[in-house]
């Protein structure tokens, strides 16, 4: 197991894996399930879109399929606009990047000796074939709404992989984006350096940081629960037909 993350070969890779591929030089992952026979289903929006902000961020993170011009994958030709649940080649998720197996069932130690967020979770994952049909079942019927904080290619890999959804979305289940929020405490305390010294500061910054992640992570937040696939998309379906309809005017 790496420190830093779990770098595997491609041979190493099964059914049902949660895989992920570091983005950017290294400022963030996209993940992944691997469904067998080369393939990846994924969690994205179209290229230039990937946070949804609006702002250059967009056109920063894109864990999209990657644009490959006038010379379409063969297998997957360019999906490079294409958003929600897809299903790519190992060679299009991978976008050049190298091959990391996502952990579960680690230790709280363990947990809190990896520095960053976004590759291991304390929760424990189901079968590979249940995480299997959950991809593929997703891959037909979507995901909902992609959003960076909330609902994101981790969000997508770790219900695959556990069937666990958050009550509470401000925050979903993505250790990554459950970082990005620890280390925003960390900095919005730092109206502490003037009541505490350099030291005091670091320690203190340091503990904030890893108790957030860890009250954040999938295994250990309250606000969970199992939900079927089928009923989190029927969810979804009745999420859209309640949304407001124009009035009718039924006066003569």
């Amino acid at each position: 197991m790496g420190f830093l993350s779990h770098k595997i070969s491609r041979d190493e890779v099964k059914p049902g894996d949660h895989i992920y591929s570091w983005r950017q030089a290294y400022l963030y992952a996209h993940h992944g399930i691997y469904v067998g026979d080369g393939q990846v289903n994924h969690f994205t929006r179209g290229d230039g879109q990937e946070t949804g902000t609006g702002t250059f961020l967009d056109n920063i993170i894109v864990s999209s399929s990657p644009n490959h011009g006038d010379n379409p994958c063969p297998n997957c030709g360019d999906r490079s606009k294409v958003g929600g649940v897809i299903s790519s080649c190992l060679d299009c998720f991978l976008a050049g990047g190298d091959l990391y197996l996502f952990e579960y069932s680690v230790s709280p130690a363990i947990f809190l000796a990896k520095p960053r967020g976004g590759i291991c979770t304390i929760a424990a994952s189901d079968p590979p074939e249940e995480a299997i049909y959950r991809a593929n079942f997703l891959l037909q019927n979507g995901f909902g709404v992609y959003n960076v904080f909330k609902n994101n290619c981790e969000d997508f890999a770790i219900y695959c992989k556990t069937g666990l959804l958050v009550a509470n979305t401000d925050v979903g289940r993505s250790g990554q984006a459950a970082t990005m929020v620890a280390a925003a405490s960390v900095i919005l305390s730092s109206p502490l350096r003037f009541v505490a010294g350099f030291g005091s500061l670091a320690v203190a910054g340091c503990g904030m940081y890893c108790v957030g992640r860890l009250v954040s992570d999938i295994g250990m937040r309250l606000d969970v629960s199992k939900v079927p696939v089928e009923r989190l998309v029927a969810d979804m379906d009745d999420m859209v037909g309640m949304e407001p309809q124009p009035e009718v005017n039924m006066t003569s």
